[in-house]
């Protein structure tokens, strides 16, 4: 069994982390020492890994719980079901990519527009006038 300073050792997280993650949901300790400390199994180590690599690929702590779930009972679930979720980020991603784009090109023209000259005040500055127009 791991105290928690063992696991946020071999899984590279604080403490914090994990108390944060259990009090969440995402983690439950196997078990409490007699003096109350938490203990975990080696299988936490893998557990606490998959919510990092979730995190990592953009899933919120809510969706990883969602695929923790089916985890614990994967012949109960289809992999459709898993798909299904990584493809529900996958077109939320596409759609804030498209929004970023439109925002992108909307800076760039105004920044285009502008002469930035160091000498010259901001009275007539083009960027300050776009956003003020209506």
């Amino acid at each position: 069994m791991l105290q928690i300073g063992q696991l946020a050792k071999r899984s590279g997280v604080s403490g914090d982390t994990l108390r944060f993650y259990e009090k969440v949901g995402l983690l439950q300790p196997a078990a409490r020492s007699e003096s109350g400390y938490r203990l975990y199994d080696e299988g936490a180590v893998s557990h606490v890994y998959f919510i990092i690599k979730g995190k990592r690929i953009g899933l919120t702590l809510e969706e990883i719980q969602e695929l923790l779930e089916i985890r614990v009972e994967a012949t109960q679930h289809s992999c459709a079901e898993v798909k299904g979720i990584t493809q529900k980020k996958l077109d939320e991603l596409d759609e804030k990519i498209a929004e970023l784009t439109e925002i992108r090109a909307a800076l760039k023209k105004l920044n285009d527009a502008c002469c930035g000259h160091v000498d010259d005040d901001a009275s007539h500055c083009s960027i300050l006038e776009a956003l003020a127009s209506e």
